[in-house]
């Protein structure tokens, strides 16, 4: 068993939403926390800078009201993911957003920074950093960062390369801190699997754009609904950084996905400007694991498939029923 913080532990299901550039806000975090599993948003996807402080309030506020009107069922803590490259130019401003309110979990993204995780210790915060391979969550745990989220293949988004199996096998080899798994986990099932093989939480992001709550198009959520792992394409074309996408957004912006150029990694684009919030509107970014996807649903119907597949998943293995939550 991982050496967990507090916040992390007794969760009614071992799920961490990932935060999504455009997709995910304040209505699907409420949604995913009043759920059962950690919600979270990037913090870029406040817009204005000044947003993001009325977004906190909003969800803090929402979540302490739905808490008081279920003292026996609990909602689960929050994330805000913060990018911490050099591009991100809102980063000082975000951050004293998120010290300010207190923010109980932050994911920090595309470089790891002392002075990040020294800023959200002060206050008690738990810092999570993703990954996508060995050496870079050794430097994230040196640089201070509480827990990983290994990023392996068939993630969405920005994605590595590397088999679950080997990444987390390398990573448990000397970290028995908080690890969540990412990489075409969809299914309560996968969740299971993901803990049998030395993680602690499966972090969804994809099925998550099928549900009413999320910030996307309808073609969009049609899109995870209709495709599986053939329609996703691997290129660092849009942002620098190689990532996984749908292929019917691509060919959309009139470009052919089996033959996608090279982009130039020097001339990564992470600050959310516009040119970055064109790209990832434009082009839907999706894992793997859309096949387990078949309709659009709410969150909690989809987090209550989660449980039941997760239930499932451990009696067919013999596995000791969990408490409800």
């Amino acid at each position: 068993m991982s050496n967990l913080p507090p916040v992390l532990r007794n969760l009614p299901l071992p799920v961490i939403a990932s935060p999504m550039f455009i997709v995910s806000t304040p209505k699907l975090v409420i949604e995913q926390c009043k759920a059962g599993v950690v919600g979270s948003m990037p913090a870029l996807n406040a817009r204005p800078a000044s947003q993001l402080d009325e977004w906190l309030h909003e969800i803090e506020e929402t979540l302490a009201a739905y808490n008081r009107a279920n003292p026996d069922r609990q909602a689960a803590p929050y994330a805000i993911n913060q990018i911490v490259h050099k591009s991100n130019d809102r980063l000082e401003h975000d951050m004293e957003a998120v010290v300010r309110r207190k923010v109980p979990i932050i994911i920090t993204s595309l470089g790891a920074r002392t002075d990040v995780n020294e800023a959200i210790h002060s206050y008690g915060g738990v810092v999570l950093h993703d990954i996508i391979n060995n050496m870079f969550a050794r430097k994230a745990i040196e640089k201070g960062a509480d827990g990983l989220i290994a990023v392996a293949a068939g993630a969405g988004g920005h994605a590595g390369v590397k088999s679950p199996f080997a990444l987390v096998q390398e990573i448990r080899q000397w970290f028995d801190g908080p690890i969540a798994l990412s990489g075409a986990i969809a299914t309560g099932g996968a969740v299971l699997a993901a803990q049998a093989m030395g993680a602690d939480f499966g972090y969804i992001g994809s099925a998550f754009i099928a549900t009413h709550e999320a910030r996307a198009s309808d073609a969009y959520k049609q899109a995870i609904v209709e495709g599986t792992s053939d329609d996703i394409v691997y290129s660092n074309l849009f942002t620098g950084v190689h990532g996984n996408y749908l292929k019917a957004s691509i060919r959309a912006s009139g470009l052919d996905p089996d033959n996608l150029p090279e982009s130039d990694p020097s001339k990564m684009s992470f600050g959310g400007g516009e040119g970055s919030k064109k790209a990832w509107k434009d082009i839907w970014g999706s894992g793997q694991g859309i096949g387990a996807v078949t309709q659009v649903s709410s969150v909690a119907d989809y987090v209550a498939r989660l449980k039941r597949e997760y239930a499932q998943a451990r009696e067919r293995l013999g596995l000791p029923a969990l408490a409800p939550a």
